[in-house]
């Protein structure tokens, strides 16, 4: 096959989109890095690739690499706390079996291993390279001599950088291996709760010490800090149904391949929640409100799912 036929580049990718998501966290920035990549894989002479793919996954990186760098200024300057733009898949009828509407072109590659809104929270903390060395690693599974090549530094090196974003990491993460089943029944009850306004109940599914994080992005209100404990917690999601009662909906989904909900309010999008658990309570809540992270997420709820018993 010709290496630089379209057909080979739609191969690959939904991995090479998959890499530099998770690099960026924005779905607009992987599709540039992406065009960049095409750009230049349809200049390229194939006689001097010996593998397609270790060519565009190299060019891939350090584009995003690039990027991440040309975008750091940027983020620090950024109104409150920075999340990801969620990839978001509305569920179908029968949730607990894994019906899914896809709403996104590389839903089935981009959903596989590490991408919760959570994880790439975390990677905020690591530098570009850092950041690169270690999907390329812990993520994607490419061994130290591919990474060194796609880095362009040496095997000693990528260890090195590995180990260093791995501590840096797991120290600021709390990883729970929960069952896709007992995550999304225990949004089910959630939401049911928010949705009925019961504030015992919303409190009873949190942790002591829950935190929510949201993200306004200076364009809507989001709280300045994290909100910590689930007294408080619970009082927002409380007072959110005093206000809005019945034009209050919460429809189930996937957020970056984890049940989550998105909620609305007067029939329009407000944020959408991803959620992390430890198989009993809900340990912290990533709110996405900045409208500009929204554009991709259908925006107001069609008949069908107002209509829905289990749509809340």
């Amino acid at each position: 096959m010709n290496p630089t036929s379209p057909d080979l580049f739609a191969t690959l990718r939904p991995r090479l989109f998959g890499i530099a998501y998770r690099m960026l966290g924005v779905r607009a920035d992987a599709e540039d890095v992406l065009q960049d990549a095409w750009l230049r894989w349809s200049r390229q002479d194939l006689a001097a690739l010996q593998s397609a793919e270790a060519w565009l996954v190299t060019v891939v990186t350090r584009l995003a690499i690039d990027r991440l760098r040309a975008l750091k200024a940027e983020r620090e300057a950024y109104v409150g706390w920075w999340l990801p733009e969620p990839l978001v898949e509305l569920q179908g009828d029968n949730a607990d079996s894994g019906g899914i509407h896809h709403n996104t072109p590389e839903s089935a590659a981009e959903l596989a291993g590490e991408l919760s809104v959570a994880f790439l929270y975390v990677l905020e903390r690591l530098g570009p390279e850092e950041r690169a060395a270690f999907l390329l690693r812990q993520v994607f599974d490419y061994d130290y001599p591919e990474i060194a090549a796609h880095l362009g530094k040496t095997e000693a090196a990528c260890r090195q950088t590995v180990h260093r974003a791995s501590e840096r990491v797991q120290q600021a993460r709390t990883r729970f291996d929960v069952p896709r089943k007992v995550h999304h029944q225990l949004l089910q009850r959630f939401m049911q709760a928010a949705h009925s306004g019961d504030r015992n109940a919303i409190e009873a599914l949190l942790s002591e010490d829950a935190q929510l994080i949201g993200d306004g992005g200076g364009k809507v209100a989001a709280f300045p800090q994290p909100l910590v404990g689930r007294f408080r917690i619970a009082m927002l999601y409380w007072a959110q149904h005093r206000r809005l009662g019945a034009q209050l909906v919460y429809r189930m989904a996937l957020i970056n391949g984890e049940p989550g909900l998105l909620h609305y309010a007067n029939g329009r999008l407000d944020s959408v929640q991803a959620f992390v658990t430890d198989g009993e309570r809900i340990v912290a809540i990533h709110a996405v409100r900045n409208p500009d992270k929204l554009t991709r997420v259908p925006a107001v709820l069609d008949e069908h799912w107002r209509q829905r018993s289990d749509g809340f």
